[in-house]
């Protein structure tokens, strides 16, 4: 396995979840891992789906037993990623794909320099102004703060290896799955 850590960050709402949901239904030599969170559930949501969803007092404790590789506030929620699943994860000779905030790729990047990052870029900040309202049903009540988040996540794009615009889907679906089978090698 040429590369062992994939990190794809996006603004919320740029796709980032759908790029990797979808590659590891077609790619078995992809692994992602359930990060634990703080914030409640969205519709379609279940524990261990997409995320271990814990109250802050457990979360912190899990910090203070040092069981995460990374931590990070994300807007008004914690997210974390447990170490153990790396570790399998790559006893079985796996790839670990994850999406998670440009402050985790960072913390990724100084653990395990050999970490390899995809930055998803939206169309524009409308169109994912857009797409956040349409998923949560509603506008979200710290819309505005995802906003300047997104802002300030697109500027540091330029940190990652690869940079892809989802404005369609699935053709940009196909690129981020070309850079993958390039940095995966025939295994």
């Amino acid at each position: 396995m040429k590369t062992r850590l994939v990190i794809v960050a996006a603004p919320s709402g740029a796709g980032k979840s759908s790029f990797v949901e979808k590659i590891c239904r077609e790619d078995s030599r992809l692994v992602d891992t359930v990060t634990y969170t703080t914030r409640f559930p969205r519709a379609g949501e279940s524990e261990g789906h997409p995320y271990h969803f814990i109250n802050r007092e457990d979360f912190e404790k899990k910090i203070r037993d040092n069981f995460f590789v990374e931590w990070a506030q994300v807007h008004t929620n914690l997210y974390g990623t447990p170490l153990h699943q790396l570790e399998d994860t790559w006893k079985e000779n796996k790839c670990i794909i994850m999406d998670v905030d440009v402050q985790g790729f960072r913390t990724f990047k100084n653990k395990y320099p050999d970490t390899k990052g995809i930055f998803i870029l939206p169309p524009s900040i409308d169109e994912l102004r857009r797409r956040i309202i349409k998923r949560d049903g509603k506008t979200p009540a710290d819309i505005e703060i995802r906003m300047v988040n997104a802002e300030r996540e697109i500027l540091q794009s330029k940190d990652f290896d690869v940079q892809i615009v989802n404005d369609n889907f699935e053709e940009s679906f196909q690129m981020f799955k070309k850079v993958l089978d390039e940095w995966l090698g025939s295994g």
